[in-house]
């Protein structure tokens, strides 16, 4: 028995049945990171001020990344055009450019971004000991400035084994430049190559110390959303490329030649998902880089 309307359009809704199936699903999909953003703005408007991290995350890299994919929804047009036009050569260069643009985001979340994460240091200091690291926090220029108050001093923990020796007093931290010099009104963010280190170590007393880790999931609400999210848009990234790589096989050959327009629905279908996918990460990078 053949299924009807896989490739010709249902006269009621004017839309075949897998078009239909993948709206259904990215209806889904909003709800779930509508969610997941919702949740990142409301745990930010609670924050306490002083607390929600600020200018941590590559700016350089991320606007690369959004590049790529924005470039990325462009050439599986492209790969949908050429079939419509029955240009299979030309289809399976644009898909080419189209995996290849998936893989760099990937490798470079996977391998540039998230691993600096994991070596950047964190410690919040306590209320009543602000005073005292007030050089490194420069808290009375910030006031003069209208601006919020620092109770978190970043860098690279120089004495690792303070994190889990409780016979260590103190963390050796090489701060970030902003430390340094609090009056330095630029954010210090992170660029496309790493920093070395700013060579000014500030020891911080753990009884001065309210909570300290590294960038980790456990460090702030704002990488447990950070991770949650980027993690779950990599595998759809990831799933997309799967899919993108599959039809890129022999099979799509085969199909291709046993009836084109088939294979230019699947393509449109994946293409519909691979353009939510970029629309999220379009959402992901001015709320978690940009502000």
């Amino acid at each position: 028995m053949e299924i009807p309307y896989e490739v010709s359009a249902r006269p009621d809704t004017g839309l075949y049945n897998a078009k239909i199936g993948i709206w259904l699903f990215l209806a889904s999909e909003v709800m779930l990171f509508g969610g997941l953003f919702s949740a990142y703005v409301f745990l930010r408007i609670g924050a306490l001020p002083g607390y929600w991290p600020h200018g941590l995350l590559n700016v350089p890299v991320g606007t690369m990344n959004t590049l790529l994919l924005i470039g990325s929804s462009v050439t599986v047009v492209l790969a949908w055009a050429s079939l419509k036009m029955r240009q299979f050569t030309q289809y399976r260069i644009w898909m080419a450019i189209t995996i290849l643009c998936g893989l760099i985001f990937l490798v470079v979340k996977l391998t540039i971004e998230w691993p600096a994460k994991f070596d950047h240091f964190g410690a919040y200091i306590k209320q009543d000991a602000l005073a005292k690291y007030e050089p490194y926090l420069g808290n009375n220029y910030l006031a003069e400035k209208g601006l919020q108050p620092r109770v978190e001093i970043t860098g690279h923990l120089l004495n690792d084994e303070a994190e889990k020796d409780p016979n260590i007093k103190e963390y050796d931290i090489d701060v970030d430049a902003i430390y340094a010099d609090p009056t330095n009104p630029e954010m210090d963010r992170p660029t496309f190559k790493p920093r070395p280190l700013s060579g000014k170590t500030v020891v911080v007393e753990k009884a001065d110390v309210e909570y300290a880790s590294m960038f980790v999931p456990r460090h702030s609400a704002y990488f447990q959303v950070y991770f949650l999210i980027t993690g779950l848009h990599g595998l759809h990234v990831l799933g997309g490329l799967i899919v993108f790589t599959y039809f890129m096989l022999p099979v799509s050959a085969r199909l291709y030649k046993k009836n084109p327009e088939h294979l230019a629905n699947r393509i449109e279908v994946a293409g519909l998902f691979w353009h939510f996918v970029d629309l999220v990460w379009i959402f992901v990078f001015p709320l978690f880089y940009l502000l």
